[in-house]
């Protein structure tokens, strides 16, 4: 189906939105009033820049408080009607968005807002302009899409139809099934867009909250088979009002966007990219690094040993259990150190993987490789981690071929393997990566949570596949230029948490230190063992559990930006975040090692 995108879902300048639209691969787009407004552009010039762009404009919006209002009111809306009928002409556009008035005279009467509808279908034709009229969930009087339906049928006009938008028939909990009912050929538009299950007044909630398909809690795809069965063969268009969308830049976001609708498409059967492969497993994780010394001095301290060494770049593989972790020094000059670069994830087909993730537009990474390399596949996710699609296990080239064994002494088994990874999103990206690793890599999203923190809250979402040998969890901090809350982390798997803590700090680790108020919360709220509690406090060992098990953790101190996590998973299913505020202070307080 054709693909379309408003103006407003947009940052910046009209033509950089329409730049943006054109090559994240839209067909065409809604004009915004406001943006032609404020362009320095002439209609035809718009007009020629689309078709340059190889975009149609598809819908010219809004036109506001039309029907149902006083006659003097009504003649002053003709005359304004007129204005931007000839606007449009001028822009190319062949339909208008009407949206249901909240003006404070209008009336509630139905027939009044159909023959006022019709006559400004009949101005309309002689433009060559059709009329969509669509209920806002705030109108005044007309406010549902059934009502706004029968309104249309009764004003019974070629040139007026309705506009079907997923926002305000969800927003109000309306059964979506009746819009079956409604002859295709009078669906003249069809606006999407998803948002976040939130109680709180519809009009904000939309002004401010709206989200790309996929990553909210409606049921978007729901809708729009509804929609198909109708035979309307309209195209799919995004008409989204989010703050963060409209600061955050342009091209990622049209991407995003894009890449929303593919896999609507793809929900709803109408679209059949490559199937997804999900990950079964973390092949290794990846540090870059200015300086491998104190990374190397907290890998050892954990019982990590280099085993091998790259053949032609300057990476080393440190391995304990089925944990591995590459340093990697090789063009490393960030201020800002130690970084947590990339990921390798075990895939069944990672041939397959990767042409699944270039088909949901996911940027395809070229590599410098030696001719005998191992030929890995990666792409970037939104805050720009390499994921890379391995295959360890498999006799045929793959990424351990690159490595030379070195001679290393065995240590005491204390850490099997990832048990997660946490990534910290830049602001502007975090419903973004949500979608991108639900779509891309087929894993399975849970429930966001809010995480207080210092200075704000902190957000997160994880992701996983079906048996949680992949747990990524993403969040966003609560300010933005804090380098702990920006720290990304490394959660080691491990059956004797004490054990392994002790050993760390043993071997000259340092531990993150704990304020004891939590270890007097702590007694509060469980019963311990006798000593259980003080092995807890001297080590800097949180706890919690819940309806499946119990979880012990504790971290290391922050290296550059990465810092790791010691886990003890005893059936518990979360991630710790009762624990979370307590971490992230207590991060605060410190000062990261560099």
């Amino acid at each position: 189906m054709r693909t379309s995108i408003a103006t407003v879902s947009l940052s910046g300048s009209l033509t950089e939105k329409l730049t943006a639209a054109s090559r994240a691969g839209f067909d065409g787009v809604e004009i915004f009033e406001n943006d032609l407004l404020a362009s320095p552009l002439t209609p035809e010039e718009i007009r020629a820049r689309c078709a340059d762009l190889g975009l149609t404009v598809d819908l010219y919006q809004p036109m506001r408080d039309i029907e149902a209002v006083p006659a003097d009111e009504f003649a002053r809306n003709l005359r304004r009607a007129r204005h931007k009928f000839e606007l449009m002409r001028r822009l190319g556009a062949d339909t208008v968005l009407v949206c249901s008035s909240v003006h404070p005279l209008a009336v509630d009467d139905d027939a009044l807002a159909a023959y006022h509808l019709r006559q400004l279908a009949e101005v309309a034709q002689e433009f060559g302009i059709r009329v969509a009229y669509e209920a806002l969930a705030w109108g005044r009087h007309v406010s549902t899409y059934d009502h706004a339906w029968r309104i249309v049928e009764a004003a019974d006009h070629p040139a007026l139809g309705t506009c079907l938008d997923s926002f305000h028939i969800l927003s109000r909990g309306s059964d979506p099934k009746g819009i079956e009912d409604i002859p295709g050929e009078k669906i003249f538009f069809l606006q999407l867009a998803d948002a976040p299950l939130l109680a709180m007044d519809v009009l904000q909630w939309s002004r401010h909250y709206r989200c790309f398909p996929g990553q909210g809690g409606f049921d978007v795809s729901g809708l729009v088979r509804h929609v198909l069965r109708t035979g309307y063969d309209g195209p799919l268009s995004l008409e989204v009002f989010n703050d963060v969308f409209r600061q955050a830049e342009a091209g990622p976001t049209a991407v995003d966007a894009h890449r929303s609708l593919l896999v609507l498409q793809e929900t709803v059967g109408v679209a059949a990219p490559p199937a997804p492969v999900v990950p079964t497993g973390v092949a290794f994780a990846e540090l870059v690094t200015p300086d491998a010394e104190p990374v190397s001095a907290v890998l050892g301290a954990l019982g990590f040993a280099r085993t091998a060494r790259h053949r032609s770049k300057p990476v080393d593989l440190w391995q304990q259990g089925e944990a591995r972790i590459l340093v990697n020094t090789s063009g490393a000059a960030r201020r800002d150190g130690t970084g947590l670069a990339a990921i390798g994830l075990e895939s069944p087909d990672p041939t397959g993987a990767a042409r699944r993730a270039e088909a949901l537009l996911a940027p395809v990474l070229p590599r410098r490789r030696a001719p005998e390399d191992a030929p890995l596949d990666a792409v970037a996710a939104p805050d720009g981690t390499e994921l890379f699609f391995c295959a360890t296990q498999q006799e045929l080239p793959n990424w351990r071929a690159d490595f030379t064994d070195v001679e290393h002494q065995p240590l005491a088994a204390g850490v099997q393997g990832i048990d997660h990874l946490a990534l910290t999103q830049p602001w502007h990206h975090f419903d973004e990566a949500t979608l991108f690793h639900r779509s891309v890599l087929g894993l399975r999203a849970q429930e966001s949570v809010d995480v207080a923190d210092p200075y704000g809250l902190m957000r997160s979402r994880a992701v996983t596949n079906a048996d949680g040998s992949v747990r990524i969890a993403l969040s966003v901090g609560a300010a933005p230029t804090d380098d702990t809350v920006h720290a990304q982390h490394i959660a080691l798997a491990t059956d004797d948490v004490v054990t392994a803590a002790r050993r760390f700090r043993g071997a000259g680790g340092r531990l993150l230190p704990i304020p004891a108020n939590y270890y007097d919360d702590l007694a509060a709220r469980y019963e311990f063992p006798d000593g259980e509690l003080e092995t807890y406090r001297e080590l800097g060992i949180l706890y919690d559990r819940d309806a499946h098990g119990e979880f012990r953790h504790c971290y290391t101190v922050t290296v550059g930006r990465v810092f790791f996590e010691l886990v003890q998973r005893d059936g518990y299913r979360g991630y710790g975040a009762q624990n979370a505020p307590v971490r992230l202070a207590a991060q605060h307080a410190g000062r990261p090692v560099r």
